[in-house]
């Protein structure tokens, strides 16, 4: 059974990831592992070590500490908050033109005055 820590980690990842719109594959190839070690990364089923949380903390030029942010808020509101934000996230995924979806990034941005990293 996964560890509660290890959960909250593998979740941050996953959301800096499909926030920053990088696939399993995409941050596996970085890295040199599988998508699938990159799953059970995020499912929390695998423990990330420092040296490699250190690496994708890199990758997505955030502080190791993002991936501890919230541990200890009350889950129930912290719950409700990843969701909001992540049916935003799964709505524009699933968004097929490409030229909407970027429009609709840039328009997020304007409000939100936050860039999204791109890959190019």
């Amino acid at each position: 059974m996964a560890h509660p820590v290890d959960v909250h980690v593998g979740q941050k990842l996953r959301d800096i990831r499909t926030l920053r719109r990088y696939s399993q594959t995409d941050v596996a190839q970085r890295l040199g592992l599988s998508f699938q070690q990159i799953q059970k990364y995020e499912i929390g089923s695998n423990r990330i070590a420092a040296s490699r949380l250190f690496e994708l903390a890199q990758i997505f030029e955030v502080s190791p500490a993002y991936f501890f942010e919230g541990l200890y808020e009350d889950a129930k509101s912290a719950v409700s908050e990843r969701d909001s934000g992540m049916e935003i996230v799964n709505a524009l995924a699933s968004i097929q033109d490409d030229k909407v979806k970027s429009r609709i990034v840039t328009f997020i941005e304007d409000v939100s005055g936050l860039t999204v990293a791109r890959q190019g």
